[in-house]
Parts: structure tokens; sequence; C-alpha cells
């Protein structure tokens, strides 16, 4: 892997085309080589699935049993995007010999830090996310400006929050490729940081721990 290993603009290139592929995310090309890449399309396909089962989640005509479905999907697809938020962190911390392979991923990563470099609060993985979830909302923000069910008012209105979410997002982009920086020189590191989902693990969930315990499991 190159001495810099994930650039912002490449990850913006790559979330773009994806959602311009047909049938996306239902149907996905096939994903590159390079298991970076693949976790960092599992992300956005899964981040994609998210955000359609939200829209969903939010009908007030349907039986609340398709409602409840809506509810369970989101739990998967948001188990799986932060189970590839984590990959990519992993893979990072690799890459940039950041983290000791061998337990990268444990629960205990065995960092090696060098000295004086300053902790990042945020992940590179949590960044690529939040790319991921920005360009979902410019697409839907530039729909928006392309209806003609609407006003000007509404068009334009839509036109000025698209502006400012292509503003994030590249100053976004800029933050990851300035922490890479930092991290490749030793002036910065982040960690793995488990979201550790307990409402979705039967072993943790109270509710689903009762539900075990009545029916004797």
């Amino acid at each position: 892997m190159s001495a810099q290993p994930v650039l912002a603009l490449d990850v913006l290139a790559l979330h773009d085309r994806l959602l311009a592929h047909p049938g996306w995310p239902q149907q996905e090309p096939a994903a590159a080589a390079a298991p970076l890449w693949q976790w960092v399309q599992a992300n956005h396909r899964n981040n994609s699935l998210l955000w359609a089962e939200e829209d969903l989640a939010r009908r007030t005509t349907v039986a609340d049993g398709e409602i409840a479905a809506n509810k369970r999907a989101i739990d998967r697809y948001n188990q799986a995007r932060n189970d590839a938020t984590e990959r990519i962190d992993e893979l990072l911390l690799v890459a940039l010999k950041l983290v000791d392979e061998a337990s990268a991923r444990t629960d205990s990563p065995a960092a090696t830090v060098p000295p004086g470099a300053r902790l990042n609060s945020e992940t590179a993985g949590s960044m690529v996310d939040r790319l991921s979830i920005l360009a979902l909302k410019i697409a839907a923000m530039q729909q928006q400006t392309e209806r003609r069910d609407v006003d000007d008012a509404h068009r334009a209105a839509s036109g000025v929050k698209l502006q400012r979410l292509q503003q994030q997002r590249m100053d976004l982009g800029q933050c990851l490729d300035a922490l890479v920086a930092d991290a490749v020189a030793g002036r910065a590191y982040f960690k793995v940081y488990r979201q550790f989902k307990m409402y979705n693990d039967p072993r943790f969930n109270p509710a689903l721990v009762a539900e075990r315990s009545r029916s004797g499991a």
C-alpha cells in the first residue's frame, strides 16, 4: 500500500460513481481488489440501504408490520455500516504501522504510536463514513433542485442547502487528508473504537435477554 493510503478525492469519486451505478444499491458493481476499497464500498452500500429504509420508516399510511420490518432492516444495515467503518480503520492503522496486525481485529488492538503524536478523537474510518452520508445528502438535495412539482422558492432554497453540503464534504475531505498525512509523518494517530451496538446483541440487550428467559431458551 502507498505511503498515504487514502485520498479524500478518491473516496468522493467512488461514492459518486456508486450512486450513479444503475440499480444501486440493490445491484452493485464489482468491488476493487484492494480490501480497503472493498470496505469503503461496503460502508457506502449499507449507508445507501439504510437511507432508503429510513425514508420508508417515516410512512404513515401503511401497516405497523411494514414499519417494524423497516426498523429491523435499519438495525441490520446500521450494524453492517459500523462493521465496515471499523474494518476501514483497522486496515488503515495496519498500513500506517500504528497498530499490530495480529491484534488489529481484537477489542484491544496493540497500538504502536510515535512519541509525541497527538490522538485524533475522530477516526479516519468515521470520516469516510460521514463522507458517504454527505454524498447521499448531496444526491438527494440535487434532486430537490430539479423537481418540477414544487415552486421556485423550494428549488432555490434547496440549491443553497446543496452548496452548503458540497462545502461541508470538501472541508471534511481536507480534514481526512490532513489526518492521514499527519499519521504518515508521525504527528497524529487514531484508534479503532468498537461501537459495541448492544441493542443488536441478544447477550446484552436487556429486552432480548428477558425474552429468552421467559421462553426458557
